[in-house]
């Protein structure tokens, strides 16, 4: 599998049949290097990834999951996390890409309220756009968004999206995602099923192949 980084946003969806098993978290676990494969190569702007230096790979590499994990700390050094030379004033401008930078000004404290109990006192949505904005200020050429909206209820899921729009753009991307209203603007998105890719291509491709996708896609909107 070979992905080109390009100067402009190219976000590969990779959406499965089911919600677990799939292979979507393993492909991602496998650009990371964390852990190799016995055979074939996996290419990294036409890179074979086993020749690229773990630290010098993951630099490059932006990670927003599900699972937020926050520390005990203010709000700012949670956001530098993401690099840690970052200044105050770069903090807050991935913030304000992200849409985190609206309610942090309406903590008690701003960007100097402290966290605790791995942000135990924000949102899930409060989080996830946190960990959004950390992401935005290490400002890394490449992205993976796993499953980043999942736990997030319908209504916080639109400024969510938003934020990881802004946070996208002139980025490849690898979304990983089974909620259809994740999928639909990428330019290639691989169906999986069961560790193998079934299907390829852009929303309108697979919806004129009037496959899996495409049945999905019309039975979501049908339950809808």
């Amino acid at each position: 599998m070979t992905w080109q980084r390009m100067s402009r946003l190219i976000a590969w969806t990779m959406f499965s049949t089911n919600s677990a098993g799939a292979g979507k978290t393993t492909i991602t676990n496998l650009i990371n290097r964390f852990y190799d494969i016995e055979d074939g190569k996996v290419r990294y702007d036409g890179i074979n990834i086993n020749k690229i230096k773990k630290p010098d790979l993951r630099r490059s590499l932006g990670i927003v999951l599900q699972d937020v994990n926050l520390f005990t700390g203010t709000v700012m050094e949670n956001i530098r996390y993401g690099r840690l030379d970052a200044t105050d004033e770069e903090c807050i401008a991935a913030a304000k890409l992200t849409n985190a930078d609206s309610f942090i000004t309406r903590l008690p404290d701003g960007y100097h309220t402290m966290l605790a109990g791995n942000g135990a006192n924000l949102s899930q949505g409060q989080r996830q756009l946190l960990s959004i904005a950390r992401a935005a200020v290490a400002n890394p050429p490449c992205m993976i968004l796993d499953e980043a909206t999942s736990s997030i209820d319908t209504r916080t899921e639109a400024l969510v999206q938003d934020g990881m729009d802004h946070l996208m753009e002139g980025r490849t991307v690898f979304v990983i995602a089974h909620r259809l209203s994740t999928v639909r603007n990428s330019k290639a998105i691989m169906v999986l099923d069961h560790g193998r890719i079934i299907e390829r291509g852009d929303h309108d491709d697979l919806i004129a192949q009037k496959g899996t996708y495409y049945q999905l896609y019309t039975g979501a909107f049908e339950m809808e």
